[in-house]
This record gives C-alpha cells, sequence and structure tokens, in this order.
C-alpha cells in the first residue's frame, strides 16, 4: 500500500526532478553516509555482499571492483561513469540519465567517497542529447542543495562531477579507450596491465562503472545489500534493466529479477507480432552468440544460465527476431558494423573484421565459395582472444555463434544463391 500512495504521488511529467527523486528516498543514503562519516571498508562490504555485478556487460563484482582502489594512495582518485551506450540492441542506460538521473548523481558521489575521489566523469555518448540535459540539470540541482561541490552537507568532503561528450564511436565503450578519449586524445585501447585501478584517467587511480550499475547504489545501501542480493539468483545478485526489442509487440525496458525465466520477459514484450513465430533470440547484445528460439524459452536472464547456453547476458540487450530473419543478412549487417567501428589498432581486428564482413557479404549476395564456411570459422578463430581489447572478440562470437546454430542457412545461400526463407530480416 505504501508504495501505491508513493507512486500516486508522483509527478510522471517530471520523474527527473530532484525534489520527485527525495521524496522517494533518494540522498538519503548520501546523507547518512557522509554527515555519519561511514568508513568506506563497510560500503565496500556492502556491495560485496549485495552481489551487484558490473551492468555494462562484463559482469565484474562492484564491490570488489572498488577495493582495489587504494584511497589512501597520495594521488588524485577519480570516478568514471560509462554511458556510452553503443552495443547494437541496448537501450537502458540513455532511459536513465532521462528519467532517473539524480540516482546517478547519488551513487556516483557515494562511490567516489568510498575511493576517495574528488572528481567523477559521466562519459555521454554525443547523440544522447536529451540525457545529456537532463544529466548536468541534475547535477546543477544537486549542487545547489548542497549535494554536489565543496563541503557536501557540511562533511568536509568535495566532490565534483563533470560530463564528457563522447563522439559516437563504438570502441569508446571499452575502459581504457573511453579514458583516452577524455583526456583528450584518440579514442584507442590501452595495453593491459597496468589496469585503471593502479594507472587510469589522467596516470592516477580510477575506478569505470557502468550507468546502471552506479544508480543501484542508493537502493542497494537503503534497502540493504542481503535485499538486494536476494531479489536475483546465486552469482547474480539483485534485478536488471533488460532492453527488448525486435520483432515483439512492445519493445521496452524492463527491470526483472536477475534469473526470471525468458519466458516471463517474453511475455511481457508482448509476444511475437503479427503472429509470427520465434525463431531466434541475441540475449545480451549484438557481441553475444545467438541462441535458437525454443532453447531461450527453457532459459532464466542471469549470468550463468545463459553462459551454459553458448552466450553472455551482456548488458541484457535482448533482440528477438522472427521466422522470415534471414540469418545471413543479420550476420551481414554486424559483420559490417564491427568492421566499420574497428579502431585499426590491433592488426587481427583491423584487417579481420574486414574479411569476416566481406565473406558474409558476398555469401549474402549470392556470390559464396563452398569454401566460405570454413574460411569464416578460421578467421574469427584467429582474431579472438588476439587484440588489445574486446572489440575483437564482439566481431568473432556472432559468426561462431550463427554458423554452430543456423550453418544450414547459410549453406543455403552458398548452394542455391538465394535465401532460404524467402524473406529479409
Amino acid at each position: 500500500m505504501a508504495n501505491e500512495v508513493l507512486f500516486r504521488n508522483l509527478d510522471l511529467e517530471r520523474l527527473w526532478d530532484i525534489d520527485q527523486y527525495r521524496s522517494r528516498g533518494g540522498y538519503e543514503v548520501l546523507t547518512r553516509i557522509l554527515t555519519q562519516k561511514t568508513p568506506p571498508a563497510e560500503v565496500i562490504e556492502w556491495m560485496k555482499t549485495s552481489g551487484l555485478r558490473g551492468r555494462g556487460g562484463a559482469g565484474f563484482p562492484t564491490g570488489l571492483k572498488w577495493s582495489f582502489i587504494n584511497r589512501d594512495a597520495p594521488v588524485d582518485k577519480y570516478l568514471v561513469c560509462n554511458s556510452d551506450e553503443g552495443e547494437p540492441g541496448t537501450f537502458k542506460d540513455r532511459d536513465i540519465l532521462r528519467y532517473n538521473p539524480h540516482a546517478l548523481v547519488e551513487g556516483m558521489v557515494i562511490a567516489s567517497y568510498v575511493i576517495g575521489a574528488h572528481r567523477a566523469y559521466n562519459y555521454i555518448r554525443g547523440e544522447f542529447w536529451e540525457p545529456y540535459e537532463r544529466f548536468q540539470n541534475a547535477i546543477d540541482q544537486a549542487r545547489e542543495a548542497g549535494l554536489v561541490g565543496k563541503d557536501i552537507l557540511g562533511s568536509g568532503y568535495d566532490c565534483e562531477v563533470h560530463v564528457h561528450l563522447g563522439g559516437g564511436a563504438y570502441v569508446c565503450g571499452e575502459e581504457t579507450a573511453l579514458l583516452e578519449s577524455i583526456e583528450g586524445k584518440k579514442g584507442q585501447p590501452r595495453f593491459k596491465p597496468p589496469f585503471p585501478a593502479h594507472v587510469g584517467l589522467y596516470g592516477c587511480p580510477t575506478v569505470i562503472n557502468n550507468t546502471e550499475t552506479l544508480s543501484s547504489v542508493p537502493s542497494i545501501l537503503r534497502e540493504g545489500a542481503e535485499w538486494f542480493r536476494d531479489l536475483g539468483v546465486e552469482n547474480s545478485g539483485g534485478s536488471k534493466l533488460f532492453s527488448i526489442s525486435g520483432h515483439v509487440k512492445n519493445p521496452g525496458v524492463f527491470e526483472l529479477p536477475m534469473g526470471t525465466p525468458f519466458a516471463e520477459l517474453f511475455e511481457l514484450a508482448g509476444g511475437m507480432r503479427d503472429g509470427s513465430k520465434l525463431k531466434a533470440v541475441i540475449p545480451g547484445g549484438s557481441s553475444s552468440p545467438v541462441i535458437p528460439g525454443e532453447i531461450m524459452m527453457d532459459l532464466t536472464m542471469d549470468y550463468d544460465c545463459i553462459a551454459k547456453a553458448g552466450s553472455m547476458l551482456g548488458s541484457g540487450a535482448v533482440i528477438v527476431m522472427d521466422d522470415t530473419t534471414c540469418m545471413v543478412k543479420v550476420l551481414d549487417r554486424m559483420s559490417y558494423f564491427y568492421h566499420e567501428e574497428s579502431c585499426g589498432q590491433c592488426t587481427p581486428c583491423r584487417e579481420g573484421t574486414g574479411w569476416l564482413w566481406r565473406v558474409v557479404n558476398r555469401i549474402e549476395n549470392g556470390e559464396g565459395r563452398p569454401e566460405d564456411l570454413d574460411l569464416l570459422l578460421d578467421v574469427q578463430g584467429r582474431i579472438r582472444g588476439k587484440t588489445i581489447c574486446a572489440l575483437g572478440d564482439a566481431a568473432a562470437m556472432p559468426v561462431e555463434g550463427m554458423l554452430r546454430h543456423y550453418r544450414d542457412e547459410f549453406q543455403y545461400h552458398i548452394d542455391h544463391k538465394k535465401c532460404m526463407v524467402g524473406a529479409g530480416a
């Protein structure tokens, strides 16, 4: 009943406003932590207990990542939020920036306090103009309320939050390329080690977290680490935002407990549009291998279950395809994307992504050769695990997944110079 009353009292036209956020408990956790001078080590332990893992795709435990920083080191420390959201199929983080930006501001200031940082940067994809405006407005409101800036709430702790707009390069979603971009350099990934926790932004210790990850922090600390952990399943604590798109009736963003059956998410999205049949699902953004629909309907949305099925939960971007979809055309489009977005730094990625796209493209256009399928598997194997960042893997894994489950379609294209399904994606 309390939640129903709270919902009725919300101004749905201005959910992003600071007064609306505070009316539902916003900034209470930050206030408590700073005024009570809560030891950072305690907050880290709460985060570890919560089971929160990075919501950007890698799934690294958040509390553990924070613990890597030596907050007592006599150098500057930085917090960076990754709001680049360039993975095709992913559109959850921009909604956080649009409709709940103060949760991110509060999470960023709390995380900064924990790691001993006094400056935090949010790297937002340059095309996200409305999300940028909403987030900048949230910073301004928080600063006016004494929640950002100098001597926050009279605690003696200073923290400035800044926005950095990116230029729309997919590779800048990789954390070290993002750091290079903030520093004004060409957005190319760095060799690791050293890792950002030791040598990050401007050569200083840095924590990089995803938008959804940091936005989850205030509610975890307000409601309790065990509360959040128990929402999910073992090794996948809490709830998660899922972007579902493709051939469904109601594409959108849905928050569900980790471990929820895919069938429930599918039902929330209205099922298949136009009475078509479910054919395939990409469960975690375009870089995660495809899973046939009949297999996906028996899976749950958590890291371990999706991994056992041969794919990745990734960013939680679910792309649904019906039985009119040509899988060769899908891979053609995806391969072209990764070929175009390769930064060119690593030879296997720079050259290999071009090979993948050209071979798939000629199969799609009726010019495939009998040896092309083995060639695709050979090329993707020469890319995976041989590049500085994961873009090469992101280009290679969909190829392996497509040929594992839909090799017959590719073979049909080569043998008959036309599509098996008789319709495009």
